[in-house]
């Protein structure tokens, strides 16, 4: 049994690759940073008894997404994380263009294609989309990233909802953490504001809510306090306490 993590080679994705190998779970590392995966699967194989694949894959190309989910088939691949993902902070008047659209082909194109051609060929398992906390409100300052990641939480959600009443045995998850003391802020361009979880207290989160097949994952309690808020307050309202949280950073 293989599972295949994007974004492995930093943060969440590769602390989901230590808490799946602890369960024995062989790994298919896909990321475009050579040196770093490599590093990853280095440790990974010091440390358990393991199989690693490294796969050197930019997943903002749609072919290569394509090419990435046909060079896997030979393993038994029950278990799919898609976790690679960025965002952008500032106001939307002053975030180039070309990084909005490379944010949509990694944060949402992506996951659309190794979704669909996963949940086409995988006999059994469970595929994890990674949201966010901010795809659960509109967020001023980081109007596109909330954007996107709204997309994948609501895309993911139905999905699901389709495969139970099909009776697959795949499902589709989501995992919707808040902040994560990862590199995300130095590549949005910030700083880090509200106080983050460990990537890998968030990792274990993760993976125990994909063994339990929980439909929607939100790691930490002020987060899961967040989530109910957001379904009763009014927009009216959640929007400027969104923006001033933003404009902290």
């Amino acid at each position: 049994m293989y599972a295949l993590i994007t974004g492995a080679s930093s943060g969440i994705g590769k602390a989901i690759a230590f808490e799946l190998a602890k369960k024995k779970i062989n790994l298919v590392l896909v990321a475009r940073r050579e040196k770093e995966l490599n590093d990853v699967k280095s440790a990974l194989m010091s440390q358990y008894d393991i199989d690693v694949v490294v796969k050197i894959v930019d997943v903002s190309n749609q072919e290569a997404c394509v090419q990435l989910h046909q060079s896997v088939q030979s393993y038994d691949i029950e278990m799919v994380i898609n976790n690679a993902g960025f965002g952008k902070v500032n106001y939307f008047t002053n975030i180039e263009l070309a990084q909005e659209l490379s944010m949509i082909d990694v944060n949402i194109v992506a996951v659309q294609i190794l979704t669909k051609l996963f949940v086409q060929t995988m006999k059994k398992g469970v595929i994890l989309n990674v949201a966010s906390m901010a795809g659960m409100l509109p967020t001023p300052l980081m109007a596109t990233y909330a954007a996107t990641k709204s997309y994948v939480l609501y895309f993911s959600r139905s999905v699901n909802y389709e495969l139970k009443k099909q009776q697959s045995p795949v499902r589709v998850l989501t995992l919707n953490p808040g902040p994560v003391d990862t590199e995300f802020a130095q590549v949005a361009e910030t700083s880090q504001g509200l106080k983050g979880m460990s990537a890998e207290r968030c990792a274990r989160i993760a993976v125990r809510g994909m063994m339990r097949r929980k439909a929607v994952i939100v790691p930490g309690f002020s987060m899961k306090v967040m989530r109910f808020l957001v379904k009763v307050i009014p927009y009216s309202w959640i929007l400027p306490i969104a923006y001033r949280l933003q404009k902290q950073k």
